[in-house]
């Protein structure tokens, strides 16, 4: 860039090892449930005092804020106690999976500043063993081949309030079962036709220990594994086993895998193999978001929005490349805390740690987003000043620069009015503000369109005594406006975001037939000329900076050093803030 600023574009720039949140000293460890079922597990002596989580994600999309969620709990786990945290993909199903979401998935967890070191792995890595496994279920006679088609097992499965009915294969001998399993591997059979299914109890009141599937066939290539498998084991069947494997010793899984602990303890019990603990948490849920991978490919491949990273989703890509921080999403993920019952989190949380972070860190610069021509007739015709700007009151060493300032400048639109209202303490005719860093104007006429009757011109004249904004007389003026130097100004693009959805509930609908689709907002992005200071020529992808009085922004990858795009992170408006303040009065 041409001039000086604090940058705060790589804020995270450093390898995972040395960007890993520091270790947290005994006693200062954070306090939720889970870490106290950890506390009292290292009390008693249980897995000889190791603690060793992990984070399983399925790459089937990309992250979202409620994984996020995860991957703080349980790299956090690890490091407040001094344990270890894997990374494993859940890759059981090749039809959803994809090389470029386990590649996402990477990205987001590096960025997010945690290190797997060494422990990345694949619950395919462990195909054979889990293979071997439901083999020696059947040879117990716990595991049994069925030929009920989905619709079938569906049908066959009950009600919360009546028992399911067995299926006809349910007693079939083992040498017939073990055989016709093989068959399934060798791809003697189409896909759909067989299952091979756990013996439970059908009669169970968990829905979820009634014959469950544990391998189904799929003639599908596996992103890793090719075409060796021709059949994959479901996903209760795969998890817990992987944990196993892997050694883990508190396996934590959010609320809606609560009903499936009975069934990860039942395949484990019966093969008899190392134990984890399953412990459940409530998952992340946010106004105005959706959290569901399935409706979020659907707004990605409806054209709804413009990719897994638009910056209107709630995926840890989108919140980046919309100048949302790691450290903004690691606070609001401490902030809300873990919870053993289903919430809902107000977005203005999230949006309130972001600002928190970017105004202690963010340069401040200048720029105009509906301008409105500002001539000040008393200054010398051709002359140019560089005035000398803060880059970061929150920072002394973030320095300052200069900002050149002419004749003819840009205000904003709406930081004029010709008949002001009370306590209104912006221009207005007759009315002298402070242009910020540079002189005291005062509004001496005011031209319109004659056709319109919009205001297109101001006049003013200036107090050259006023240099930088001072008074040296001690004459009070309240109103300090932003602008630009029109002779010197560089028009960007400005990406102005809003919520993605005009509903905090955006899955309530008023009529039959409407979907959450229905609820999509119409102005969740607009797209406007934005005249900024010339010393922002260059900026590169992913830096952030505060627009003085217009928000938050940041860089987006679109951007070229001729005409900089920058999406709007979030507004100077801190709803949070004035909630917590409330609260504060209340109490």
């Amino acid at each position: 860039m041409a001039q000086q600023f604090m940058k705060c574009s790589n804020i995270n720039s450093k390898p995972p090892s040395e960007n890993n949140p520091s270790p947290v000293p005994p006693g200062k460890e954070s306090s939720d449930f889970i870490r106290e079922i950890i506390r009292e597990d290292l009390r008693t002596g249980k897995y000889q005092g190791r603690v060793h989580t992990r984070f399983p994600p399925e790459p089937n999309g990309y992250l979202h804020i409620g994984h996020a969620k995860s991957i703080c709990l349980n790299f956090g786990i690890a490091r407040d106690f001094g344990g270890k945290c894997n990374l494993r993909m859940d890759d059981t199903n090749p039809c959803k999976e994809e090389v470029e979401y386990v590649e996402s998935i990477l990205e987001d967890v590096r960025w997010l500043g945690f290190d797997w070191e060494d422990r990345m792995f694949y619950a395919s890595d462990y195909f054979e063993q889990i293979y071997l496994w439901a083999e020696e279920l059947i040879q117990k006679g716990n595991a049994y081949v069925c030929e009920l088609t989905a619709d079938q097992v569906r049908d066959t499965r009950g009600t919360l309030t009546q028992p399911g009915r067995e299926s006809p294969f349910r007693n079939r001998p083992v040498a017939e079962n073990l055989e016709l399993f093989r068959q399934m591997r060798a791809g003697k059979f189409p896909d759909g036709s067989r299952t091979l299914r756990a013996k439970i109890d059908m009669a169970s009141p968990n829905l979820n220990l009634r014959d469950p599937v544990m391998y189904r066939i799929l003639h599908a290539e596996h992103h890793r594994t090719g075409d060796a498998w021709c059949i994959y084991p479901m996903y209760d069947f795969t998890h817990g086993q992987s944990d196993s494997i892997e050694r883990i010793t508190h396996s934590i899984c959010t609320l809606e895998f609560e009903n499936h602990r009975p069934l990860y303890d039942w395949y484990i019990r019966e093969l008899g193999i190392y134990a984890p603990q399953q412990i459940e948490f409530a998952r992340l849920n946010l106004t105005y978001t959706v959290m569901s991978k399935r409706k979020l490919l659907e707004l990605v491949k409806g054209g709804y929005v413009r990719g897994w990273d638009d910056p209107r989703m709630p995926t840890i890509s989108g919140l980046r490349r919309r100048g949302y921080t790691p450290e903004a999403i690691r606070e609001f993920c401490a902030r809300i805390g873990v919870a053993k019952v289903e919430g809902t989190v107000e977005i203005s949380l999230l949006e309130h740690c972001l600002r928190e972070d970017l105004n202690k860190r963010a340069p401040r610069v200048m720029g105009v987003l509906k301008p409105l021509k500002v001539v000040i007739d008393n200054y010398p015709e051709g002359q140019v000043e560089q005035m000398e700007a803060v880059n970061n009151p929150e920072d002394a060493a973030a320095g300052t620069r200069q900002v050149p300032f002419s004749r003819v400048v840009y205000i904003e639109e709406d930081d004029f009015r010709e008949d002001p209202p009370k306590k209104y303490h912006r221009l207005a005719p007759g009315k002298e503000v402070r242009l910020r860093y540079a002189y005291l104007i005062t509004c001496t006429e005011v031209i319109k369109d004659p056709k319109t009757g919009a205001v297109v011109e101001l006049h003013c004249t200036y107090d050259p005594a006023t240099r930088g904004g001072n008074t040296p007389d001690g004459r009070k003026v309240k109103g300090t406006i932003h602008w630009v130097s029109a002779a010197h100004t560089l028009t960007a693009e400005a990406r102005l975001y809003d919520y993605l959805f005009t509903k905090e509930n955006p899955d309530v609908v008023e009529e039959e037939g409407k979907t959450f689709l229905d609820n999509l907002n119409p102005n969740s992005l607009v797209v406007s000329p934005f005249l900024v200071e010339p010393g922002l020529a260059g900026a590169t992808a992913g830096e952030r900076y505060q627009f003085e009085r217009l928000g938050y922004f940041s860089v987006d990858p679109d951007a070229t050093p001729e005409r900089p795009v920058f999406n709007r992170s979030v507004t100077l408006k801190d709803t949070w803030s004035k909630i917590e303040k409330a609260q504060g009065k209340e109490r």
